[in-house]
């Protein structure tokens, strides 16, 4: 018996040999290259070495390529080469239509974004395009699409830096049936609901997806999710999930993704995952493991981070959901009325595990950092704390809050301090937590580079990279690049990314483990991260020796309901 173990063992290293020989001497010329690496393969396995041979954009042979013809060779000795990496909510939806290059997405290692949070880039109407007219406006985009599928066809026409993919939002269709108001679907309104869900994934979109924080989606029942998570399921989609509260009653609404995932035979996906407000901290010990109990259980259920202690979000959130009832401008009427507004004020001071209170999990108001305004006039404000802007103004905290809304028109974003690092690091230890940047890609020039994003949006993979694995090591490399690419690749069922092997597309990274870092920082956020040597998206660099080559090979990646 062994000894045929032996000669089986033989005869596939032979094969192999011959294969990889053979691809190597067939007398074609590879456009690329990469030679003399550690290649981390994304799978969680230790390195190894050897050469990868690219050809027409995808990974055609790994072996010994020393003699093989290329129209150009990387030499990657001393550094890693890994999968590109998958940010698993990217939120780029719109700035890819500003800069399609997205310099801070491909300096951190990015290859391969998914976005749509419960809004979405599509489905479109003309009434929600003139209610978020503000957005386009702000960066001189002309939404001429309606569907997914046009959205997509807008991006290949334009060309794009990376990857990108989407899913179409549970609030995106409720607004196209019923508006911003606070009001439950006919059983006929469902069933629009869920045709333009069943559409989106013909289109290709990888699932359905809530941001059930956010107005008008907290108005959803969960029945109403469940159905239309339900039609996603049929596509093959997931669902992923802003779930209903992140800190209280987080784990109520765990309950509540699960019940989604079970009821509508859906995978779930748990976008960054945390615990927050300080009275809640500690807590990510139990939030894990309701999450292993249900995975024991055979529940398909993962989640994602971005591993910073401060989340950003519209500075709108603050505001209790009944207030936003028809929308914006509503919202606005409300906070000018003196009755209604000191409902408001009562409602952020009372605790409740009702609703996100995000002002109960907050030490004060130095804890919100103002981040992007829409309106010029507001600009000097971003960067500063709120309890700043108060000062300033000469204003209690509370209204110097309502007051920017106001002038911003509901448009401000933060960035909140209200996580523990014990729970984030937690949180990305564990096995089934890939990562995500949760930031739009932007630039330090132009229109983008005007405004004040959390540092995710720049640093979050090289932060990891530098933080977690080399100063902290918390994580392996290995364990990180596995995050990174296998992992949300295996989510999202991207059978042709995410792990180095022949066959694959070449979405690849090169840079040295001991060298790479963010440079952003809460106070100067605007600063590419460093290390990234070289960055191939479908086989063509767009980071090359460390510099930025403007290349647009990125192409649409569509969910497995797609139908051309």
């Amino acid at each position: 018996m062994k000894i045929m173990k032996c000669l089986s063992l033989i005869a596939f290293t032979f094969v192999a040999f011959v294969t990889t020989w053979a691809q190597a001497s067939d007398g074609k010329s590879f456009d690329l290259v990469i030679t003399n690496g550690h290649i981390i393969d994304g799978t969680g396995s230790p390195w190894y070495s050897g050469d990868l041979g690219i050809r027409n954009g995808k990974i055609t042979v790994i072996g010994n390529l020393s003699e093989a013809k290329s129209a150009r060779i990387i030499d990657a000795r001393g550094m890693v080469v890994a999968p590109g990496f998958i940010d698993m909510l990217g939120q780029s939806e719109l700035t890819i239509l500003v800069d399609p290059r997205l310099p801070s997405k491909i300096y951190q290692g990015i290859t391969t974004e998914i976005t749509g949070e419960g809004g979405s880039p599509a489905p479109l109407n003309d009434a929600i395009v003139k209610a978020d007219s503000q957005s386009y406006e702000h960066y001189q985009i002309t939404p001429d699409w309606r569907t997914m599928r046009e959205y997509f066809a807008r991006l290949e026409k334009q060309g794009i830096g990376i990857n990108l993919a989407s899913y179409v939002g549970a609030t995106q269709v409720r607004r196209m049936v019923l508006g911003d108001d606070d009001k439950q679907p006919t059983p006929e309104q469902l069933e629009q609901m869920k045709e333009l869900v069943r559409q989106s994934m013909t289109d290709g979109a990888m699932g359905v997806s809530t941001s059930l924080e956010y107005a008008p989606a907290p108005y959803a029942k969960t029945e109403e999710l469940v159905a239309l998570a339900g039609e996603a399921s049929r596509f093959g989609g997931i669902y992923a999930t802003h779930m209903r509260n992140e800190g209280t009653s987080v784990l109520t609404a765990i309950d509540e993704a699960l019940r989604i995932g079970r009821e509508g035979h859906i995978p779930v996906e748990i976008w960054h995952i945390k615990v927050a407000g300080k009275q809640n901290w500690g807590q990510m010990p139990q939030v894990v493991a309701k999450i292993n109990e249900a995975r024991a259980q055979g529940m398909d259920v993962s989640a994602d981070t971005y591993a910073y202690p401060a989340w950003f979000n519209s500075m709108s959130a603050f505001i209790p959901a009944w207030a936003h009832d028809g929308g914006d401008a509503k919202l606005i009427e409300r906070l000018k009325d003196p009755k209604t507004r000191a409902r408001i004020r009562k409602d952020l001071m009372t605790p409740s595990k009702d609703w996100d209170n995000e002002w109960q999990e907050i030490p004060g108001p130095e804890a919100v950092l103002i981040g992007v305004v829409l309106n010029p006039k507001l600009l000097p404000l971003q960067g500063k704390r709120l309890s700043e802007v108060a000062k300033m103004w000469n204003k209690d905290p509370m209204d110097a809050l309502f007051d920017l809304l106001i002038e911003d028109k509901a448009a401000t974003n933060v960035a909140v301090f209200g996580m523990s690092e014990p729970d984030v690091q937690l949180a990305l230890r564990q096995p089934w937590v890939s990562v995500d940047n949760d930031s739009s890609g932007t630039s330090p020039e132009g229109i983008l580079g005007q405004e004040h994003p959390h540092p995710r949006a720049y640093g979050t993979f090289p932060r990891i990279l530098r933080k977690y694995v080399r100063e902290e090591k918390k994580l392996t490399l290995e364990d990180a690049i596995r995050k990174f690419s296998a992992l949300p690749a295996q989510r999202l069922r991207l059978s042709d990314r995410g792990v180095l092997k022949a066959g694959m597309w070449a979405d690849i990274v090169v840079f040295d483990p001991q060298t790479v870092r963010d440079v952003a920082t809460f106070e100067e956020p605007n600063q590419l991260s460093e290390g990234m040597q070289f960055v191939l998206v479908n086989g063509v660099p767009v980071i090359d020796q460390g510099k930025m080559t403007g290349a647009k090979p990125g192409k649409v990646v569509r969910g497995p309901g797609y139908v051309q």
